[in-house]
């Protein structure tokens, strides 16, 4: 076999030729680079890789929504109470709408809850110089809401504090916070009313003939069988009045001016005046004076009886106890009160019975006689108001007594020791004080009496 130079068998060509065509198909199949070098062949397949990218997305999204939902769920609520716990107490932050939603969102039970299931109405005051915070607390007192932050809310979202106005109003014990608010806008009482006074010294049936002429929307007929017969009810609620068995209020209807109201909503009736009077009685002559020392040795009742006949003698303060001093120098003495206005007293009485009730606002009280008054005859029922006949003190009160004569009652001056005295004519309701009969003569000879 010939063998040329610098080649290779002829038999071996075949084997070469595969080895170039190998090659050549590399060189087809690499990519060339716009610089002429060869790319690098992409690992995953003909998308570079696209696959994983996508799930790698994925992944990422599902981490955003889930703390999505998380800070929704958890934080979200722990940051709305953090926030309104905080805005809850400073009300000046509600101007920023943000804050106030978070507040609304926090309070949103109590605004709709109401105070109670008891759907009965009440009328309730606002006091001049009344604040939101102040209205707040007190109708939490009442029981009329069950969160003062709720109320103050409600109100904030009805600007109430630029409307708010002293008054009575008409709330329901089932309303809730925002209901109250929109009551004390819109629920406003307006009251109408009658003044009626009773003066010092009157008689229980003088009140009466005093109602018959007022339009104060009390029953004068109502009046006089509470004050003549006060109910168990009465009595119970005010038991330092110490009424002997059958007594009548007499003496203890304190003299005042009353303000009764007459509107439909509120109107006072008889038994609001009774009750009125009674707790004026209390508060004026007080408690100290009720309990009477037992060294005086007369009840409150005693007293009482004592300071009305005072009431209706004395004109000038200064006398009141002398004059009471002259009462019970007699009562000591055993001595005849002969006091005028006990007879009197009798005598209306006897008169007021013949009288139709309607027309006792025309009759004329405290009319003197004009007779002798130890000659004036009394049934038995009156007979212990004859004081020229009887001896000792009267059966109860002829009238109402100021404070001033419950205190001479209560202290008579007895010192001089006088027993009688005699109004001094044209002397402005001054008396002349006399111990003896024979002094006392002399001086109602003096004055023209005799």
């Amino acid at each position: 076999m010939t063998v040329r130079r610098g080649g290779s068998p002829r038999g071996d060509r075949s084997q070469a030729r595969p080895i170039r065509a190998d090659a050549r198909q590399e060189r087809e199949a690499t990519p060339v680079r716009r610089n002429g070098s060869p790319g690098r062949r992409p690992r995953n397949g003909r998308n570079g890789g696209g696959p994983s990218v996508l799930r790698f997305a994925l992944f990422v999204g599902a981490i955003v929504v889930f703390m999505g939902v998380l800070a929704i769920t958890v934080f979200r609520p722990l940051a709305v109470e953090a926030v309104a716990s905080w805005a809850i107490g400073n009300p000046g932050t509600w101007r920023l709408p943000f804050v106030a939603s978070l507040v609304e969102e926090s309070l949103a039970d109590e605004l709709a809850t109401p105070a109670s299931s008891d759907p009965s109405e009440v009328t309730w005051v606002v006091e001049r110089g009344d604040t939101v915070t102040r209205v707040g607390d007190r109708l939490l007192a009442d029981g009329l809401i069950l969160s003062r932050p709720a109320f103050e809310f409600a109100a904030w979202e009805a600007s109430l504090a630029d409307r708010l106005e002293a008054g009575l109003f008409r709330l329901r014990r089932d309303m809730d916070p925002r209901e109250v608010v929109r009551a004390l806008e819109e629920d406003r009482i307006f009251v109408t009313t009658a003044d009626v006074t009773f003066k010092e010294g009157i008689r229980l049936e003088q009140m009466t003939a005093k109602l018959q002429t007022v339009d104060s929307g009390v029953d004068p007929q109502a009046f006089y069988d509470l004050v003549t017969a006060p109910p168990a009810e009465i009595l119970g609620d005010y038991p330092w009045l110490q009424l002997p068995e059958g007594a009548t209020l007499e003496g203890y209807l304190y003299p005042s001016t009353y303000r009764l109201r007459t509107d439909m909503d509120g109107r006072t009736d008889a038994e609001d005046l009774v009750r009125m009077m009674l707790d004026e009685f209390y508060e004026e002559v007080g408690p100290d004076r009720i309990a009477v020392p037992a060294e005086r040795g007369l009840s409150l009742y005693e007293i009482l009886t004592l300071a009305s006949i005072v009431e209706r003698e004395a004109v000038l303060d200064e006398e009141r106890p002398l004059i009471a001093g002259v009462y019970q120098n007699r009562l000591d003495t055993g001595s005849l009160l002969n006091a005028d206005p006990t007879v009197i007293w009798g005598n209306d009485t006897l008169k007021l019975g013949e009288l139709p009730f309607e027309q006792w606002k025309e009759y004329f009280f405290w009319k003197p006689l004009g007779v002798p008054l130890a000659g004036v005859e009394f049934p038995p029922e009156l007979a212990g108001f004859q004081t020229y006949r009887v001896r000792g003190l009267i059966p109860g009160p002829i009238a109402s007594p100021s404070v001033t004569s419950i205190d001479a009652a209560l202290q008579p001056d007895q010192d001089d020791g006088y027993v009688y005295f005699v109004a001094i004519p044209d002397g402005g309701g001054a008396h002349d004080f006399s111990k003896s009969l024979a002094e006392h003569e002399e001086k109602l000879r003096k004055y023209g009496y005799l």
